[in-house]
């Protein structure tokens, strides 16, 4: 089966006509649909929404963005001061969206959404541009395919279509399951790299509570339907955390199946993951102590943490654990004295160890104080 050809012509029939059946429907914010052409509208396909996940400001990257209504909508979330980039690989899909993104930019007041053509499992590589390319030097041999594989290799270092660490939020609507399973990987590997540290991708996508057996995974139809590619529930949040996400969270589960098919439920999930700093870890004398409710919980390096333990972390995993999805559920205790950067030893990350509340303190402190006022009725502290 040539999954991405019946992908690719199954959207192109979508985006001249709307397919009621290409995927679930979806309940959008109504205030930001009122800028958005009927045309985008009706021939846009998905499972979710995770627009709704992005903020004022920020670098929007849509994977298989189609004619744009994920696009259009986030446009308006982050406001003039942010960026929206759609990437798809169907030119139909394009030309929709690109001949409408004038016509939402003069109804929101900003124009800041862009559409770029390549595959979502290939982030580098700018189609248009090899596309440009080949044409000047057409592929007539064995020769000028070998070469044009140079080019594009080229064009990936010199030319990317999306930066290494350039992008606050990678949202998609399903469509990584239309990727075939042999470039998955590379696919989210592809995520990982395009986003800033700190970043996050919120995916909303289709996934099975049954494996899909292989002769349902040979109909193109069925694949380029959003079926026989359905990520297993598990299978979905492994392969964020095998391309090196941390934090990795369901944000939405539908507990009614989309469609059934031969028995097994095929349903959207939207889950977020975030990207995570490569820095040395330092030892600052900090600690995080797990609040609950659980009584133990194991981390994305493996580490356990009891709760209402201190446990010493190294600085990267501190300031990692004050952000999202993890700051609720921490207390975070400083030094009493700050280790300068410049100071700090290396952290053995191997496993996580009980600070003791002297070294916090430092251990040669002795001092003998007064109540405090935090419990009065004038403290406002309890």
């Amino acid at each position: 089966m040539k999954t991405e050809s019946a992908v690719k012509e199954r959207y192109a029939a979508g985006a001249q006509a709307q397919e009621a059946a290409l995927c679930c429907p979806v309940d959008y914010d109504p205030q930001y649909l009122k800028a958005i052409p009927d045309e985008v509208i009706e021939r846009d396909y998905g499972c979710g929404d995770p627009s709704q996940y992005v903020k004022p400001g920020e670098t929007v990257l849509d994977l298989g963005s189609g004619t744009g209504k994920i696009c259009f909508i986030a446009s308006q979330v982050v406001g003039p001061e942010g960026r929206v980039i759609g990437i798809d690989m169907t030119d139909d899909m394009l030309e929709v969206a690109r001949r409408n993104a004038p016509v939402v930019a003069e109804r929101i007041g900003h124009s800041n959404v862009e559409f770029r053509k390549g595959r979502i499992q290939d982030l580098s590589l700018n189609l248009e541009l090899l596309e440009e390319k080949l044409q000047e030097n057409p592929i007539a041999d064995a020769n000028s395919f070998v070469e044009a594989e140079e080019l594009a290799e080229e064009l990936r270092i010199k030319a990317p279509l999306v930066e290494d660490d350039s992008v606050d939020v990678v949202v998609s609507n399903c469509v990584l399951n239309l990727v075939s399973k042999k470039n998955r990987r590379q696919m989210f590997e592809e995520i990982h790299r395009i986003l800033k540290v700190g970043g996050r991708a919120v995916i909303s996508d289709i996934v099975c509570d049954e494996e899909v057996p292989e002769e349902l995974q040979k109909d193109p139809h069925l694949w380029s339907g959003c079926i026989s590619g359905a990520f297993g529930e598990q299978e979905f949040l492994q392969a964020f955390e095998d391309a090196g996400f941390y934090g990795v969270s369901v944000l939405k589960f539908d507990k009614e199946p989309w469609q059934t098919v031969e028995g097994i439920e095929f349903r959207s999930m939207t889950v977020v993951a975030y990207k995570g700093s490569d820095e040395i870890c330092l030892e600052r004398n900090q600690s995080v102590i797990y609040k609950g409710p659980f009584k133990k919980v194991v981390d994305d390096d493996g580490h356990t943490l009891e709760r209402g333990y201190r446990y010493a972390v190294c600085g990267r995993t501190f300031e990692m654990m004050k952000g999202e999805p993890y700051a609720d559920h921490f207390e975070f205790i400083e030094p009493r004295e700050e280790v300068p950067l410049d100071e700090a030893g290396e952290f053995d990350c191997s496993e996580f160890t009980i600070r003791p509340a002297s070294q916090t303190k430092g251990f040669d402190y002795r001092e003998t104080t007064g109540a405090s006022d935090c419990c009065s009725p004038s403290g406002g502290c309890c």
